[in-house]
């Protein structure tokens, strides 16, 4: 009998899509790549869901997380990606949204939610900026540094390996690149961006397919 499983993307405007008006995002990529694998009959039926929030941090995470995972529950199995920190990392009026510490206590407890409706969880790297506007205020008030990207990242990475987690390394597959590969504003990714990350991400999902 075939089975159904759900795959569960949480994250902020970079898992949403935003900016790609050609494809709507990696994460829609591999919502249609999915189903197309489906309809060919190649065996189980792996349904995506995009949760992406622009603009969320951790802490919305963690309001939201619980009521997300009971809602979207398949019987079959749940896969749980969780893409979060550039929010986080951003400084704003000279404090850091949400401080390296706290990040790693709230991947820490999203990861134990996700834990009681999913064995598969992929932790996903945070993408570095644009040099034009690495350490600059922006128009939104936010300032984020390439230098804190390398630190939050190594909290996922060390969630990661410490709870047997996977993990999603597409910051080193932009960074030589970032330049021709990130939008106009210098921190989401253009479509080429967003089509680098889904390549990346196909061969983790053909697992389930």
């Amino acid at each position: 009998m075939k089975k159904i499983m759900y795959g569960l993307f949480f994250g902020d405007s970079i898992t949403y899509g935003e900016y790609d008006g050609v494809f709507g995002g990696w994460v829609d990529i591999l919502k249609r790549y999915a189903l197309q694998k489906f309809h060919e009959g190649n065996g189980d039926e792996l349904i995506l869901f995009n949760l992406g929030i622009g603009g969320e941090t951790t802490e919305g995470l963690l309001k939201r997380i619980p009521h997300e995972l009971a809602a979207r529950n398949s019987a079959d199995g749940n896969i749980v990606f969780l893409s979060y920190g550039a929010n986080d990392l951003a400084v704003k009026d000279g404090v850091q949204i949400v401080d390296p510490d706290k990040f790693k206590t709230n991947i820490k407890e999203a990861v134990a939610h996700a834990r009681q409706f999913s064995n598969t969880i992929y932790l996903v790297s945070i993408l570095p900026f644009s040099q034009k506007v690495d350490g600059v205020v922006v128009s939104s008030g936010k300032k984020r540094i390439n230098e804190d990207v390398v630190v939050y990242n190594q909290i996922l990475k060390n969630i990661a390996a410490e709870d047997s987690l996977g993990y999603i390394d597409f910051y080193s597959a932009f960074l030589d690149d970032k330049e021709i590969l990130l939008s106009a504003d210098g921190v989401h990714p253009n479509e080429k961006g967003y089509g680098m990350m889904a390549e990346i991400a196909i061969p983790i999902i053909e697992k389930y397919l």
